[in-house]
């Protein structure tokens, strides 16, 4: 028999990387109505938007309009993404509790992500983490292509280590380690884990699925079985990385959560009212979601 953790957490990343590869603009207005409806579900943590370029990401160029607009539940951590000091700086001035910087293990996907060699980045985002552990926030370290690159292929996970160790170094809380293109399997999950949990404790590993051939949910079990508890999820598998071509959304907040109940594991998150909010963002997009939980109460309602 199993023992399944008690509580699990989960981070809701759809207002950032949910929304970040879609082409249809949602109004200012109705991504603050979604995230209020998110910090009123139970969920712990939104990641509400990321502090990019606007011409690198335009469907969250109103991140700072957003972050001043959303009504801030004091039970909730309010993090977002920032690349760079200019970024740091407006997500400091609309008021985040934590931030997120991001490079990835494949050298390949970093120059086609953020235009930098992994060397390249490392001074960048030393100076980011410094910055932002000076103001009193939490920093996550998000890692990509953790398992496979769409350039590159296989990553060992040696490489990974790497680069979560100067990551680390510089003074992350904590690490998200994706599985950017969603290729992952159990047993590449199980090896990963195994050298990361050496390393640091399992309560600083935070698990990022994406599910573009469907092993998202088997990878969580594995992740869980390993003894990790913290992991992004996205409402209704909303996402897709825009420069990992092919790459689905992030795993479904909807699916996760019926798997975890399922299991008797504590989220302290509502299901009814994740379905409403994804229902919401669903009608503002004017396409289906891919969640499985989500699809059967459309047929029955």
């Amino acid at each position: 028999m199993v023992n399944y953790p008690d509580f699990v957490e989960l981070k809701e990343v759809g207002p950032r990387d949910g929304l970040q590869n879609e082409t249809k603009w949602i109004p200012t207005e109705d991504k603050v109505a979604w995230i209020d409806m998110l910090s009123n579900s139970g969920v712990k943590e939104i990641e509400y938007s990321s502090f990019v370029n606007p011409k690198m990401i335009p469907a969250l160029s109103d991140a700072r309009e957003v972050g001043r607009r959303i009504q801030r539940n004091p039970e909730v951590f309010y993090s977002a993404l920032v690349p760079n000091l200019k970024g740091l700086e407006y997500a400091l001035e609309t008021g985040i509790d934590g931030a997120s910087v991001f490079m990835s293990v494949s050298e390949t996907h970093n120059m086609r992500n953020i235009n930098k060699t992994l060397d390249q980045t490392f001074p960048v985002l030393e100076k980011v983490i410094s910055e932002a552990k000076q103001a009193g926030k939490r920093v996550t370290g998000y890692v990509s292509t953790v398992f496979d690159c769409p350039y590159e292929g296989r990553i060992d996970p040696e490489q990974v280590v790497r680069v979560c160790e100067r990551l680390m170094e510089a003074g992350a809380d904590e690490l998200s380690l994706g599985d950017t293109i969603g290729t992952a399997v159990p047993s590449q999950v199980e090896r990963l884990l195994e050298s990361m949990i050496a390393l640091y404790p399992k309560e600083k590993l935070i698990m990022h699925f994406h599910d573009t051939r469907g092993m998202a949910i088997a990878n969580i079990m594995t992740s869980l079985q390993q003894g990790v508890t913290r992991f992004d999820t996205s409402i209704g598998g909303l996402g897709g990385c825009p420069y990992a071509p092919g790459a689905a959304g992030n795993v479904a907040t909807n699916d996760v959560l019926y798997l975890l109940h399922g299991l008797g594991v504590n989220t302290g998150i509502n299901e009814e009212k994740i379905r409403d909010a994804s229902f919401f963002i669903q009608n503002k997009l004017g396409v289906k979601l891919p969640s499985k939980s989500l699809a059967c109460h459309q047929h029955t309602a």
